[in-house]
């Protein structure tokens, strides 16, 4: 039998940018989303190094991210945090007037964003940033994938309206 370390550092090495990604557009603080994006990890890793049979991986660690994501604004009564940083760098080669558009786009896309339901905002992560396939995120949803379909025009419509009235 392979080591579980082993096959643990391969799951985290497959995951880790995903699910940090995924918890950073939620939290939209660095600091934030490393700390939880850690916890995710260390929570999947007790139940993994116990022997919990963990049938979908993927699905298992948003869930956790998702659920940690959840609780750390219960704790802190939905306060608002935003970072100075932005992990989506332009490209250097752009003038600043380029620069300050591009910021000032996802800055709003990200406002836009945060404002939509959690269940929203995880489909559009999960399907434009993340590349998930709608199988994928049909069975992290417990729902068909026309369901899931579904959901995903509506998280779009309702992000073209945020956008719209930004």
């Amino acid at each position: 039998m392979k080591n579980p370390r082993k096959i643990f550092s391969q799951i985290y090495d497959r995951y880790i940018d995903k699910i940090y990604r995924f918890i950073f557009f939620k939290v939209n603080s660095q600091e934030i989303a490393q700390d939880l994006t850690s916890e995710t990890f260390l929570k999947s890793w007790e139940s993994f190094k116990n022997g919990n049979k963990i049938e979908n991986i993927q699905a298992y660690l948003y869930r956790t991210a998702r659920n940690l994501v959840i609780d750390f604004y219960r704790e802190k009564g939905k306060v608002q945090i935003v970072s100075a940083e932005n992990p989506l760098i332009p490209d250097p080669t752009q003038n600043l007037e380029e620069k300050a558009v591009l910021k000032s786009d996802i800055d709003n896309i990200k406002m836009a964003l945060a404002s939509l339901p959690d269940r929203y905002q995880d489909v559009i992560i999960w399907y434009y940033l993340d590349d998930l396939p709608i199988s994928e995120i049909a069975k992290m949803l417990d729902r068909t994938e026309e369901a899931t379909r579904v959901l995903l025009h509506r998280a779009l419509n309702a992000l073209r309206n945020e956008i719209g009235e930004a």
